[in-house]
């Protein structure tokens, strides 16, 4: 996989990353994501704010992406900068190879490393428990759960807070 920052173009790309990685979901009753949840507006504020990566095969298909916060008080509370967080982890699984969603997070594991902090956060909603021991198996521990998260629409719901050490 090639790794690089993703651009405004990139929007509409992402938006149907999303989209399709909410059906693959679905399907599999893992309930997380829906489509239509996230447009382009979403993906080009988050690369203003932050880093929206994408990783592209050797003909230049969109194999995956993730969004990269250097906080998230609404989950996470205010903290030290020790940790990226990592959000929106998605791939193509009609084209995506086997291991890609972990090759994602190593990606997101290094930059973050690579900028001298120590830990990988991310969260997962409480009712998802395969998407939960999909964190677990990649190495992330349960470090706590928040129990009213506000989403974009209003809608209160319950998230596991997992961290990886990225110390070693």
């Amino acid at each position: 996989m090639i790794f690089e920052l993703a651009t405004e173009q990139d929007a509409r790309t992402l938006v149907a990353l999303h989209d399709g990685a909410a059906r693959w979901m679905a399907r599999r009753g893992i309930s997380q994501w829906k489509p239509g949840e996230r447009d382009t507006e979403h993906f080009t504020a988050r690369m203003r704010e932050g880093e929206v990566w994408i990783a592209r095969d050797q003909r230049g298909r969109a194999l995956g992406g993730y969004e990269l916060w250097w906080s998230d008080e609404q989950a996470w509370g205010v903290q030290p900068p020790v940790a990226g967080y990592v959000h929106r982890l998605m791939t193509d699984h009609a084209i995506a190879p086997a291991g890609a969603g972990r090759g994602l997070l190593a990606h997101a594991e290094r930059r973050i490393r690579g900028t001298g902090r120590e830990r990988t956060r991310l969260d997962c909603l409480s009712t998802s428990p395969r998407l939960l021991a999909y964190y677990q198996d990649a190495g992330y521990r349960v470090a706590g759960e928040f129990p009213s998260k506000v989403g974009k629409d209003g809608r209160v719901y319950g998230v596991v807070l997992l961290e990886r050490s990225l110390s070693a």
